[in-house]
């Protein structure tokens, strides 16, 4: 088994019915958990990518209802690097 993650921002905040239609998704087999994090508007699917694949698990999130907006990355890019400034020139 290949456990993967996967994170996904949503638009709007999940209806009920579309609550139950995730967690039935929870029964399709190589799905292992979903996380929601309500205030940033994200959902995170942990999958069997021996199973499954990116393509399918955004499906079954979509068919269920779910409205996403983009899959983001699950390590954040670094900050930029510091632009050094040319100190001005002494006459």
């Amino acid at each position: 088994m290949t456990t993967v993650e996967i994170l996904y921002r949503y638009a709007e905040q999940p209806s009920e019915a579309v609550l139950f239609a995730l967690s039935a998704a929870r029964e399709v087999y190589g799905i292992r958990k979903l996380t929601f994090d309500r205030e940033a508007r994200t959902v995170l699917v942990e999958y069997d990518a021996t199973r499954l694949n990116a393509a399918t698990v955004t499906g079954l999130v979509r068919r269920a209802g779910l409205d996403i907006v983009e899959e983001l990355p699950l390590i954040p890019p670094p900050p930029p690097e510091p632009v050094a400034v040319p100190e001005p020139a002494k006459a």
